[in-house]
């Protein structure tokens, strides 16, 4: 990843940040894009996918970061403004002297565009495994382990094994479990339920677990960034079997929502693997589901 060094003389001066600036009156973000970093980096934006949109309030003023990915350029980064630039590996960033608001995107970064949560209670707990492998193998990489018909001891058995699954794809394990059991299980965090989001108080696990949360509204989502947590799940997003009688937010007023977090979101509900870009789109981290992620 590309950071560059604020000059001295300008708000924050000293500080890293990842590469950008203003969207002039009359241009797109695309635009602003393309042109801020060829002014300041000289290299040509080729590609480039949404990735958060952060609004940050410092004590003289408030920024609103429409922040997007990369994925191809031309040319060889320069500071043209007489700035010092670092490529650093994605894991070195949250050491470096970052601006405040720039601190959101370290985590959206380090999201995939899939949340899987698992299917249906394991009844046949060879056949939930072996589905579960299968979805490692098409490449997801953020598991929730959802199976509230187990008591915790059979629950800890499976999330074992699961866990076990997950280290040997590369993939990271949340379990949607009581926080303490996941120290017990060996899991990489935990994924909290709009009621047990409700009831905290504060962050329930430390910085090196990773803490998501199931929201409906703009109170949750609230809730979310206050203590903390590293993510949130916002639904549902369209009608869903699993939950008729639930209203779906739509894609304007999931955008809406999301717009008022500064973490990254998932979208869940009526979600299947081709609509990642409709959902980055309209601010999602990605897309989280159980029917469109769920192998057979």
């Amino acid at each position: 990843m590309l950071i560059s060094q604020r000059l001295e003389h300008v708000h924050q001066g000293g500080m890293w940040e990842f590469p950008g600036g203003k969207v002039e009156q009359g241009e797109s973000v695309a635009q602003a894009l393309k042109r801020e970093i060829y002014e300041e980096l000289g290299l040509a934006v080729k590609a480039h996918t949404p990735l958060i949109r952060i609004i940050h309030h410092y004590p003289d003023r408030t920024v609103l970061l429409d922040v997007h990915r990369v994925t191809v350029f031309t040319g060889h980064a320069e500071g043209r403004e007489g700035q010092s630039l670092k490529w650093l590996p994605l894991g070195q960033l949250i050491d470096c002297p970052l601006l405040p608001a720039d601190r959101p995107i370290i985590t959206a970064l380090n999201l995939p565009d899939c949340y899987l949560i698992t299917g249906a209670d394991p009844l046949d707990k060879r056949l939930f495994l072996s589905r579960l492998k299968a979805s490692l193998d098409k490449g997801v990489k953020l598991v929730q382990l959802r199976a509230k018909a187990l008591a915790p001891p059979e629950f800890c058995l499976l999330a074992k094994v699961a866990y076990k699954l997950c280290r040997e794809s590369g993939a990271r394990l949340l379990l949607n479990a009581a926080p303490e059991l996941v120290e017990s299980v060996g899991a990489d965090g935990v994924h909290l339920t709009s009621q047990r989001l409700a009831d905290l108080k504060a962050r329930p696990l430390g910085r090196d677990y990773l803490i998501g949360a199931s929201c409906h509204n703009v109170t949750d989502l609230t809730k979310a960034v206050e203590l903390e947590l590293d993510f949130a799940v916002l639904s549902p997003v369209l009608p869903t079997a699993s939950h008729p009688n639930a209203e779906p937010l739509g894609w304007q007023q999931f955008n809406e929502l999301v717009d008022t977090a500064i973490l990254p979101v998932y979208a869940l509900g009526g979600m299947q693997q081709d609509m990642i870009g409709k959902a980055q789109a309209h601010g999602a981290q990605g897309i989280a589901g159980i029917s469109g992620l769920w192998r057979e």
